[in-house]
């Protein structure tokens, strides 16, 4: 058995399309959705996302701004920077792109986003709010998930769900949506005992610890749904060799480039799995596409606000 593979890039272009829709409908009411983007310093990485983010907001229609204060910025410096965006009316969501440089205190900075401009759902009153059920702007990448299931029509209802992972931005989001869509929920971590077989009890597997194969095929229950949110870049030609001995194509690509992207799902899991996001391709197209989504649903959700206060 191959497990069906749950595309990502399939799901992002029909969320696109849904998207659009939106967007001209906001733009008949002469409301245009911005994003505005904060890079601090200069790595790599970072660069690369968020000029990726710009990107998509340029193929959707959306307004975009980039801002890219110097490396040696101060936490107080960067606080004025996003008081000028909370108060910026054009813009309906402010992207802080992580990590921010040692001297900056990331926490106080991401809690000084004003929470309906919360497009990542980091702040601590979009996490209450996902606690209680009630609508606000959801962390991308497990939004991203639930779309991935929804649209393969996975059963949630009532499934077995195991979480692999507790952080604030994928885990714990992750539990409680699953949570919201009437799963039962088991959230595993580095301390939990007889780990494989809690995830053999899974129907839906998340795999969110950032350790390349670290969820090994015969941990998996037959036919189940695995969705593996890790991306990680393998360069050293043994653990490559270990990896991807049964997939001789991917292999003969890292001998010809030196790298390649696994999952925190062993790659032989395609042989027992029911149903799987591929790595790359599966989840990391689908932070963005949410990336859009909520950029769209905060000017939704904010200019109906002001419409309702101006009418009183």
């Amino acid at each position: 058995m191959t497990a069906r593979v749950l595309d990502g890039l399939k799901i992002r272009d029909q969320i696109f399309a849904e998207l659009k829709g939106e967007i001209a409908r906001l733009a008949a009411l002469n409301i245009k959705p911005g994003l505005a983007a904060v890079l601090v310093g200069n790595d790599p990485a970072s660069q690369l996302y968020v000029k990726s983010k710009i990107a998509a907001c340029e193929l959707l229609g959306l307004a975009s701004w980039l801002h890219t204060p110097p490396a040696s910025i101060s936490t107080d410096e960067l606080l004025g920077l996003v008081e000028k965006l909370n108060s910026d009316n054009n813009v309906d969501g402010i992207l802080i792109q992580l990590p921010l440089p040692k001297q900056v205190d990331t926490k106080k900075v991401l809690e000084a986003v004003d929470p309906a401009k919360d497009v990542d759902g980091f702040h601590p009153v979009s996490l209450g709010k996902l606690v209680s059920g009630r609508e606000g702007l959801v962390a991308c990448t497990p939004a991203g998930c639930m779309e991935i299931l929804r649209r393969n029509e996975i059963p949630i209802e009532g499934a077995n769900a195991v979480v692999l992972g507790r952080s604030d931005i994928v885990g714990k989001p992750m539990a409680l949506l699953l949570m919201h869509a009437n799963a039962t929920v088991t959230i595993c971590h580095s301390k939990t005992r007889d780990l494989p077989d809690v995830v053999r009890r899974a129907d839906i597997v998340v795999a969110a610890m950032g350790r390349a194969g670290y969820v090994k095929a015969d941990w998996l229950k037959p036919g189940s749904s695995v969705i593996d949110v890790g991306t990680n870049k393998i360069t050293n030609a043994a653990e490559a060799e270990s990896l991807l001995k049964h997939f001789p194509q991917r292999l003969a690509k890292f001998r010809e480039k030196g790298s390649v992207l696994v999952g925190d799902v062993h790659p032989d899991a395609i042989n027992t799995a029911g149903a799987l996001t591929p790595v790359p391709g599966g989840v990391g197209p689908m932070t963005i596409t949410m990336l859009m989504s909520n950029t769209v649903k905060a000017a939704r959700l904010r200019r109906a606000k002001h419409a309702a206060k101006a009418a009183l």
